[in-house]
């Protein structure tokens, strides 16, 4: 079928905004070397984005459904680091599901922190940020290994930004063959990459076909800037690894993004487990 008329989309990043969303960046402020990193207006790679949104007015939450209403957005992710992301989770059940953005720099109170989440918020993965951590720890650095072990334990995905990373911070703890390790040694950790893999896309690709745990979110990426080499990869033997991630609002709008979506050069096949069957699957929801 073609782009579907009613998406009834997932999508695996977004944030529900508040007046002033510099606070989520606070962690990588020590990393930052540049005058315009340390003084960035709306978020530390804005460098890379044209028409930022804007922070939200009135009630947040239900700017955001009502975002997500008008594009055929069903279901988020969204981060479960601030009050507002855990009221909305608890009082929309069927519109928000929960992440955990991991620090492994914190040991085995990281481990019980997951473990916990997962007991009181059901959260469905664990996300990183290699490069933003302080100090960073790079993808295959025994630091993570406990927090691979408890995802593979409670069957939840790990989502990892992967590749060159939009604020101008050192990007050898994302290079993608770093992973190569990783599924090798946990084969059953549903390994997820975010954020685009460049400039190793076609290596991102050669990974997955050879490790079925690896798969790939549009994490960050206008849809008209995919790379030819996972849309490639999605029309051929990857269908049911790649899916669909936007990055509202920290980069762009969901009007944006679901305005490109339909040029994107997807086979028919493609459209629904990219848009949400493959996210059904791997993030284990109930399909409602």
């Amino acid at each position: 079928m073609p782009f579907p008329a009613a998406p009834r989309a997932i999508d695996l990043m977004l944030n529900i905004p508040g007046q002033d969303n510099r606070d989520w960046y606070d962690f990588m402020q020590p990393l930052f070397m540049d005058e315009d990193s340390r003084n960035y207006k709306k978020m530390p790679a804005e460098y890379m984005f044209r028409n930022i949104p804007e922070a939200a007015t009135g009630d947040p939450v239900q700017a955001t459904l009502r975002a997500m209403d008008a594009v055929g957005v069903e279901r988020a992710m969204i981060g479960v680091t601030t009050p507002q992301n855990v009221a909305a989770i608890q009082a929309h059940p069927s519109r928000f599901f929960g992440s955990y953005h991991a620090n492994p720099n914190r040991g085995m109170d990281e481990v019980r922190t997951i473990v916990r989440l997962k007991d009181e918020l059901d959260i469905k993965a664990v996300t990183a940020f290699p490069s933003g951590l302080c100090p960073q720890v790079p993808i295959d650095d025994k630091r993570w290994y406990p927090i691979y072990a408890k995802c593979v334990e409670l069957d939840i995905p790990f989502c990892c930004c992967v590749g060159v990373p939009g604020p101008r911070l050192p990007m050898g703890p994302q290079k993608v063959e770093r992973i190569d390790e990783v599924c090798w040694f946990f084969p059953e950790l549903k390994f997820v990459m975010r954020h685009g893999a460049e400039p190793w896309t076609a290596l991102a690709v050669k990974l997955m076909l050879k490790y079925p745990n690896l798969s790939y979110m549009t994490s960050a990426f206008a849809p008209r800037y995919y790379p030819d080499d996972i849309v490639h990869f999605a029309n051929t033997r990857g269908t049911k690894q790649v899916m669909y991630a936007g990055y509202f609002p920290m980069g762009l709008s969901l009007e944006r993004i679901f305005a490109e979506l339909p040029q994107v050069a997807f086979r028919d096949h493609v459209w629904q487990p990219f848009l949400r069957d493959n996210a059904l699957r791997i993030f284990k929801l109930d399909d409602s």
